[in-house]
């Protein structure tokens, strides 16, 4: 009869060694349960979101190297193994966006080729959201990146506050969009002591659904500033209302086509009273500031002595620090979705809201395959 193998339960079998194929297994078994936080900014001021989305997980960056070389092509090197692993790259946009999407892509192809099992995109600010829709001869370059962002690697992103909701609809995979309301609002109760007294604005009627958002769960008023230009596009000599050429022409005789009026930019009006309140305007992205301070002025002229701006994403590009600095707004409150370290130093009115907490624990739960309904709880689809 053939002798069978004990295992020792206690310590005491120092002596015994376990085969070395079932030290490999275990291991295996383990990286395969497990999961790896990376950061694919090569800036060390970008990397700053996610120091501390890792430091609330317990769990410490992935160890990656992300640079330009000289030519200025984008190098990405892993450099530890993340063989059937859940892998989240943490990727935040600075200013040079088109570097950071190809840092994101780079690193997605390197670990799909080191046989990640998932690799899950953190991007808070989705780049090029504006342009999710056709403009005349244009593209719809969102549409380009989610492709490319699917044929890199990744299987799943974690966004927030895209600027389209129509957005996930691009993607071949599941998208998960958050949203900074619940840490915006919860700004408004605590650093506002006479937050009762404000009335929620939006700077034009395409933003009035989320101001009706904020407005119905803080209780406040709700005000529209009505009669700024929609459509800054042009009419340009590109020959689509050039008449046909009267050889080739194939109109019907009788076919005759209703002329159009065209829009005219009306008066500009605020709908609601914000005499005497204070004014909080919100939106999602705040980039060139100028709408925001021309909003601002109209709203001193009704009589609000406070105006602050409430925005999820703070590009604050070119110029912005400076002429919030200059304008009426006596306060621009964002997100650290996209680093503004440096505006913040040019413009002490810009504030800044930790939204780490949010992310950390989409990354907790999709690792451990739980609910994500928790975290929208009381948010509308309009916020």
């Amino acid at each position: 009869m053939p002798r069978k193998l004990l295992l020792p339960y206690k310590s005491g079998f120092s002596h015994f060694q376990a085969p070395r194929g079932l030290h490999d297994s275990l291991a295996m078994n383990a990286a395969r349960s497990g999961y790896r936080v990376f950061s694919a900014n090569s800036t060390a001021a970008s990397t700053e979101l996610a120091k501390k989305i890792t430091e609330r997980l317990g769990a410490e960056l992935g160890k990656s190297v992300v640079y330009q070389e000289t030519n200025g092509e984008t190098r990405v090197e892993i450099k530890e193994s993340v063989r059937g692993q859940d892998i989240f790259i943490i990727q935040t946009i600075p200013r040079d966006v088109n570097t950071a999407v190809m840092e994101l892509l780079i690193m997605a192809y390197a670990l799909k080729t080191s046989c990640a099992r998932n690799i899950i995109g953190v991007i808070p600010y989705f780049p090029y959201s504006k342009q999710s829709k056709m403009r005349k001869r244009g593209s719809i370059v969102c549409k380009l990146l989610a492709s490319m962002l699917a044929k890199a690697g990744l299987t799943h992103i974690i966004t927030m506050d895209l600027h389209q909701k129509e957005i996930q609809g691009f993607f071949s995979f599941p998208v998960d969009n958050l949203r900074a309301s619940p840490f915006l609002l919860q700004y408004i109760q605590e650093e506002i002591p006479d937050y009762r007294n404000a009335v929620i604005v939006a700077k034009s009627p395409g933003a009035a659904k989320r101001a009706q958002s904020y407005a119905e769960r803080l209780r406040l008023g709700l005000a529209v500033i009505h009669g700024e230009a929609q459509c800054t596009e042009q009419d340009m000599d590109d020959g689509r209302h050039s008449p046909p050429m009267l050889k080739n022409a194939t109109v019907h005789p009788g076919l005759e086509l209703p002329l159009m009026m065209a829009k005219e930019k009306p008066p500009i009006t605020v709908v609601g009273d914000v005499g005497g309140r204070i004014a909080i305007i919100v939106d999602d992205i705040i980039d060139d500031v100028e709408s925001f301070v021309a909003a601002a002025e109209i709203l001193k002229e009704r009589g609000a002595y406070k105006i602050f701006v409430m925005a999820t994403h703070g590009l604050l590009s070119a110029d912005a620090p400076r002429l919030i600095e200059e304008s009426s707004i006596d306060e621009v409150v964002v997100t650290n979705t996209v680093p503004h370290e440096v505006q913040k130093l040019q413009c002490p009115k810009i504030k800044t809201v930790d939204i780490s907490l949010i992310l950390s624990e989409a990354i907790r739960r999709i690792h451990n395959g739980e609910s994500m309904a928790y975290l929208f709880r009381n948010i509308t689809v309009d916020d």
